[in-house]
Formats: structure tokens, C-alpha cells, sequence
């Protein structure tokens, strides 16, 4: 039996308005990543990237999108990303851009990218605090940057805010 191999391209959405990352759907992203490859390396770039094509994930909050590919197209992949320019969901259209922040060769490889990365991001924004309470909160953020498996998938979205 043959082992694929595949690539994993960790990739930031990045646009003007935080708000629209938080509309955007993985299929959009899908659709306009392969939308991109087939401008950039037309047909013999989009059926080689189409093979094991996929985005495994995407967090709509923080911006971040794991895609997954084939080891043999991930070049023609990551060339095609910048070109990404538009994200459409729900009939909107929301200017934006796709930034490779990694690739790996699997998923765990990526997480723990990820996992330095923001903590360098909330390290920079630790220097540029202006108070003590949004130290003391970026500080918490900071400490509690780990790799664990989450056991509940439902109770993703808890309001810790208290009384408004």
C-alpha cells in the first residue's frame, strides 16, 4: 500500500475590517484558494492541486487556516495565495488576503507554530500595553498558551465577561 504524503500551509486572513473574519466559512475559503491557483498555473496547476486539496481548518476568530495538499502541488499552492484577494460567504464579498505563516508536514507540526507565533504576537502587544489591567490580561492570555487536546466541542463559546 502507498503512504500520500501531504503539506500542510498554515495561512492568516488578513483585512481591514476584523469583523469579516468572523463571516467567512471554510468552503469560501476553499473556492477562492482554488479560484486563485486556476488564474495563476491554469488547468495543469488547479488539477494538481485539486487532488487532495482540503482546508482542515479554519478559526474564523483569529484569522487562521490550515490547508491541506499534496507534498508534490504545495508549491503551486503557496505561490497562488497571495493572489487571493476576495473572500465571498453568503453572497458578501470581503477584501482580504491570505499570509503563509508555516508549512508542515502534519497537523501537530503546525499547532506548535502556531503556538509560538501567538505567543511572540502577545509578547509585542505586552510591550505596547498603555495600563495595568491590559497587561494583566494579555499577561493571562500568555500563560495560558498550551497544546491540549479539547475534550468538549460544544462549549467552545463561553462568556467569562460577568455583568455588563
Amino acid at each position: 500500500m502507498v503512504r500520500f504524503k501531504n503539506r500542510y500551509v498554515l495561512c492568516e486572513v488578513v483585512s481591514e475590517d476584523p469583523r469579516c473574519r468572523q463571516c467567512i466559512e471554510d468552503r469560501a475559503v476553499g473556492l477562492a484558494v482554488r479560484d486563485a491557483v486556476g488564474r495563476v498555473h491554469g488547468d495543469y496547476g488547479l488539477a494538481c492541486c485539486s487532488i487532495s486539496f482540503t482546508v482542515k481548518y479554519l478559526n474564523a476568530y483569529t484569522g487562521t487556516v490550515l490547508l491541506r495538499c499534496r507534498k508534490d502541488s504545495y508549491r503551486l499552492l503557496c505561490s497562488a495565495l497571495p493572489f487571493v484577494r476576495q473572500l465571498e460567504s453568503r453572497n458578501q464579498r470581503y477584501p482580504c488576503s491570505l499570509n503563509t505563516l508555516h508549512v508542515g508536514g502534519t497537523i501537530r507540526t503546525c499547532q506548535k507554530f502556531l503556538i509560538q507565533y501567538n505567543r511572540r504576537q502577545l509578547l509585542m502587544l505586552l510591550q505596547n500595553c498603555t495600563n495595568e489591567e491590559e497587561r494583566r490580561c494579555i499577561q493571562k492570555s500568555l500563560l495560558s498558551c498550551s497544546l491540549t487536546e479539547e475534550h468538549s466541542q460544544s462549549g467552545d463559546e463561553e462568556d467569562d465577561d460577568g455583568p455588563e
